[in-house]
């Protein structure tokens, strides 16, 4: 002990200077200061000192050559507190027992300590030494509160636990998180500008191009926070969704009070901007390569949600802002939703556009005549007595389509509180005429989101949609609201974008257009106003996949190049055996419908228009039949009554017996027909 305090004292000051050259190659994170979250600050000299890096670098040459020649010398002598019990050397206890010990001291410019402490017994098991023991090794002559501090917080950099994919670890206030900041941001730049103080992105050590977003999550029982018990439970569920196209858990840790969520896929820039101004990523691809790219899009999404519903869990809150791209162009859907986003209250336009109409917050609307509290005045809604084309669909339940399509004089303030889209509106309002389902609330944006795409492949502006849908309800003169954009209240206006579309694609000469009218009776059920009436998402992935198949050629056979749509097809459970009976109840509903084509003939004049010869109806109803608009698929079913004898043989509806009645089939259950009337799109 004499010894290495005599030591200290004479030479600590020249072994520091003559040695500076090689402090800093081996002083790890050297004296960079700690962040709140754990990750040391910015250093060019950070070293992440993990088990491979100690035993490689603590050698007998690295020993020798931070002491002096007498010092080395000691190093083959025999352990002092040992008293001929044991043959062991210093060096022999370094190399088994005190390389972080060492490293420790070397950082510290106090690395002849080595012996002093090894004559006490201490080794790297020891470590980490509480702060109130750190005294005990008598590193200074005289007592150095400040070096025993150092020395308490070094010792964390050479006891790093990495983290793995698909862990949780709990990290002690004063350990180092082996993470690296993948944003440098500028000198002088303020946090709030760059970027959301709760997210950053990150890499692991030695590993800069595989970055992770990561999300900061206060732990606690205040306003703001979740419950630790929340987070866990949070975390369980989020390892169960791993997709590709969807933001998935990569790892996750607790640190000073806050938990730490590591995702997967890194967002480079959102819909919302690619919507506004086409990145440059985008610009340089071929026509039709950015053509098959758009429409890829709509699948990947298609597929994300899809097994998001699979797993029980709703998003909750598509937009075009939650809908992320990578730098390669990859999409996915972000915040799935487990945790709370942490967004300020109040109404947000974004979600309220893009929302279901059983879930939008409601906005303060004006009218002239009727009053309401703060000043603002609201309007009586009015019954449209205009049916849109694709009325079956879009304006199933009359009572949602009055409140929905009555959008004359309907207007947005910006002073109006609505809540959140994410939260269920109460069974009681008026709004929630059917039982609030958040799946059906999912399909309908995610049907925003595909004509806002589809409106991009043809190159039209979003802005412009965003004008021709509030167009029937701008309020005149200054000091009006802000027009009403959403597609909820505007699904007639929304109706007539679509056939503009449509329009569109039938002048297009390439063959990857043709699926894109299919695409659009697609969105027409999804955008449903009666929840009911909207397909699941699993069907909504699966038709996808057949339109970008079979109509806009771009599967399995397109050039003989492979498959050309980003995920593959759903293939049947081995438990599912197809022995092809589909295609035999398919057969025998056309010959089911051909007969009652012979039967009552004047029923049926119609209907070939609508589906084509051999289409299959459940029935026959006695009102006429209106035909078809151009971009209705073959999808669709009549909504038909249903009579049927005992011998199965359909009858006129004037033959049919008293009794109940067969339930109307859903727009999206009907069977699918496909090439039998589109030769004229």
């Amino acid at each position: 002990m004499d010894y290495r305090r005599t030591s200290l004292v004479l030479n600590r000051q020249n072994q520091a200077i003559s040695n500076s050259h090689i402090y800093a190659s081996f002083a790890g994170t050297g004296v960079s200061s700690r962040l709140a979250n754990g990750i040391l600050a910015d250093d060019n000299n950070t070293m992440w000192w993990d088990d491979a890096r100690i035993e490689a670098t603590v050698t007998r040459q690295y020993v020798t050559s931070h002491l002096r020649p007498d010092e080395a010398l000691r190093l083959d002598e025999h352990l002092r507190f040992g008293h001929g019990l044991t043959d062991d050397t210093y060096w022999e206890w370094i190399e088994l027992k005190a390389k972080r010990i060492f490293l420790i001291l070397v950082e510290l410019g106090v690395p002849d300590q080595i012996f002093g402490v090894i004559d006490d017994s201490w080794d790297d098991d020891d470590l980490p030494i509480p702060m109130d023991q750190v005294e005990r090794l008598a590193l200074t002559f005289q007592k150095d509160e400040k070096l025993e501090k150092k020395f308490f917080h070094k010792q964390f950099n050479y006891l790093l636990r990495h983290l793995q994919k698909g862990e949780q670890l709990v990290y002690e206030d004063e350990e180092v998180v082996p993470l690296e900041l993948a944003e440098k941001r500028p000198v002088g730049s303020v946090v709030a500008l760059a970027t959301h103080n709760n997210i950053d992105k990150v890499h692991l050590p030695g590993k800069p191009d595989d970055v992770l977003l990561r999300r900061r999550i206060p732990l606690g029982f205040e306003k703001g926070q979740i419950s630790p018990e929340d987070y866990l439970s949070g975390v369980d569920t989020m390892k169960s969704i791993q997709h590709g196209h969807l933001t998935s858990l990569w790892a996750s840790y607790i640190h000073d009070n806050c938990a730490y969520l590591l995702l997967t896929p890194v967002n480079e820039t959102n819909l919302k901007s690619v919507l506004t101004i086409t990145p440059q990523s985008i610009k340089i691809l071929a026509k039709q390569d950015r053509r098959l790219l758009l429409l890829n899009w709509l699948h990947c999404l298609a597929d994300a949600l899809s097994a998001l519903h699979h797993h029980g869990l709703s998003h909750r809150n598509i937009k075009p802002s939650t809908v992320m791209l990578d730098a390669d162009n990859h999409i996915f859907l972000g915040d799935v939703g487990v945790f709370p986003t942490g967004e300020k209250g109040g109404f947000e336009k974004d979600g309220y556009d893009y929302s279901a109409p059983e879930n939008a917050p409601r906005p303060i609307t004006s009218t002239p005549g009727v009053t309401m509290s703060r000043g603002a005045t609201a309007r009586r809604p009015t019954v449209v007595s205009h049916v849109p084309h694709h009325a079956s669909t879009l304006s199933s339940a009359a009572s949602v389509s009055t409140s929905s399509n009555s959008n004359e004089t309907s207007s947005i303030y910006t002073n109006s509180t609505g809540s959140n889209p994410s939260t269920s509106p109460p069974l009681s309002s008026p709004r929630a005429l059917h039982r609030y389902d958040p799946y059906k609330a999912d399909i309908f944006s995610l049907g925003t989101i595909f004509l806002e795409i589809i409106t991009f492949l043809l190159k039209r502006s979003t802005k412009n949609f965003s004008n021709h849908r509030s167009s029937r309800n701008k309020t005149p003169g200054r000091g009006g609201g802000l027009p009403d954009s959403s597609f909820h209240k505007n699904l007639s206006q929304v109706e007539s974008w679509m056939d503009l579309l449509a329009k569109d694609a039938s002048k297009k000469e390439d063959k990857i257009y043709r699926g894109v009218p299919h695409i659009i009776s697609l969105i027409s059920q999804m955008i449903n106003a009666d929840p009911e009436e909207r397909p699941t998402a699993e069907y909504v992935q699966q038709r996808i996949y057949t339109i970008l198949n079979d109509y806009s050629n771009i599967g399995a056979n397109r050039d003989g190049l492979g498959s050309g749509i980003h995920c593959e097809t759903p293939k049947v459970k081995d438990s599912e055996w197809n022995f092809g009976f589909e295609e035999l109840r398919l057969a025998s509903q056309r010959a089911a419908a051909e007969a009652c084509a012979a039967v009552a003939p004047q029923f049926t004049e119609t209907r070939s228009v609508a589906l084509g010869n051999g289409g299959m109806v459940n029935g026959i109803e006695r009102q006429p039949i209106r035909p078809l608009h151009p971009v209705e698929s073959d999808e669709r079913s009549i909504a038909t009554k249903t009579s049927r004898s005992s011998e199965g043989k359909c009858k006129p509806e004037g033959l049919q017996p008293v009794g109940r009645l067969k339930p109307k089939a859903k727009a999206w259950q009907a069977p699918i027909y496909t090439g039998l009337y589109l030769s004229h799109i």
